[in-house]
């Protein structure tokens, strides 16, 4: 059997059509693509407003600078994450402030969060682990009552609800991000999200060099007379998102159910596998409230191994040409964060155990059976070597 990968994206007929399409049609940028998908993302999570953008990167940081966000001003965040949720603190000036996480959610904590809140405080990024919305709710509830703007980095939870209510539709504004491991992809794009029309205006003219928000079309592709598009209202950046990736999106959208049903599939089909291996901690689809969208299918090793008895099993794994990874690193022990900041091990202490422990596996919406199988069998074969190891060192 060839290699596993640790991720693929879902494309069909369909996609690469929508993309020739718009190929042939000459309109390559600002156009009804990027308008319907805006549409869709927007209805889907049930907001008023959708506004593509390059990247998820790309829509924190413009949101944070509609909000007005910049030196002196603090923003609260986890350190479990992809480091670009904190990184975009810094691309505004703003110091991250990292709180650490409830290790049954992976997302932050909300008692650790209210404690950690002071006046310098000024917004709470707060990401959606691996597509899990718990405790987004209680996050959502601190932040109303500090009267302090929460921007959901909702970037690997599409298709995912807390009570009833859709990812993405959480606090003043929501971001969602479309690599190509993602539950839907426009190949690089993201998406952000809001009801509340002056931030998204807002957004829309920081993702276009700073231009006015066109109301004729027209006048957006630099076609009208009045030459407006070379006048730039504020600082803005090129972070539009093409016809070319919108039109893929739009696709994916329309494919969206039946490709959460597939991540589903799969992920029930590793829990099944591996619901006997007592040395693994394994994720959840949520509770009661919380339905997960299935991003990743990170395991853990059992609190009793550390971060070499995971890298060895990694490195076992990928010598069987089968995909794995470590997921996440903590943010606050990257070297950049460590110099800038000081950090050490020990500064969150949930974070880096959690982190020490986690092993990502294969998963994408193609993964069949036997390829499941092949995984979980080379995993648990690993397993007992690392207990005699263990039992050896106690």
């Amino acid at each position: 059997m060839s290699e596993i990968p640790l991720s693929s994206p879902d494309i069909t007929d369909a996609e690469i059509d929508a993309v020739v399409d718009v190929l042939r049609s000459g309109r390559l940028s600002i156009g009804p693509k990027q308008d319907l998908f805006e549409q869709q993302v927007a209805s889907r999570c049930e907001r008023s407003h959708g506004v593509a953008i390059s990247s998820g990167t790309a829509g924190l940081h413009i949101l944070l600078k509609a909000l007005g966000i910049g030196h002196g001003d603090e923003v609260l965040t986890t350190p479990f994450s992809f480091i670009a949720s904190s990184n975009c603190i810094l691309m505004v000036g703003a110091k991250p402030v990292f709180v650490d996480i409830c290790p049954q959610s992976l997302n932050i904590d909300p008692k650790r969060l209210e404690a950690a809140i002071t006046d310098k405080t000024k917004a709470i990024i707060a990401v959606e682990v691996f597509g899990n919305p718990m405790h987004m709710d209680a996050i959502e509830a601190v932040a109303r009552r500090h009267e302090i703007p929460l921007i959901e980095d909702a970037c690997e939870g599409l298709g995912g609800k807390l009570n009833s209510r859709p990812i993405g539709n959480v606090g003043r504004a929501a971001v969602f991000g479309f690599y190509p491991n993602k539950q839907i992809t426009t190949g690089e794009g993201g998406m952000i999200l809001t009801d509340d029309d002056r931030l998204a205006d807002m957004c829309r003219s920081l993702r276009n060099q700073g231009r006015a928000v066109a109301t004729d079309r027209s006048d957006s592709v630099g076609t009208n007379a009045t030459g407006s598009w070379l006048a730039h209202e504020r600082l803005g950046y090129n972070y539009r998102l093409s016809e070319i990736n919108a039109a893929l999106g739009c696709v994916q959208m329309d494919r969206l159910d039946e490709m959460l049903e597939q991540r589903r599939r799969v992920a029930n089909a590793y829990t099944q596998r591996l619901l006997d291996q007592h040395d693994l901690i394994l994720p959840t689809g949520g509770t009661d409230d919380a339905d997960c969208s299935w991003f990743v299918y990170v395991i853990r090793l059992s609190p009793e191994y550390d971060r070499a008895a995971r890298d060895r099993v990694i490195q076992g794994l990928r010598r069987h040409d089968i995909g794995a990874s470590n997921y996440f690193p903590p943010i606050h022990l990257q070297p950049f964060y460590k110099k800038q900041f000081g950090y050490e091990p020990g500064s969150f202490p949930i974070t880096e155990s959690i982190s020490d422990r986690t092993l990502a596996l294969p998963f994408f919406n193609q993964l069949d059976d036997t390829q499941i199988d092949l995984v979980c069998h080379t995993l648990t074969v690993m397993l007992p070597r690392e207990r005699l190891l263990l039992d050896d060192a106690v």
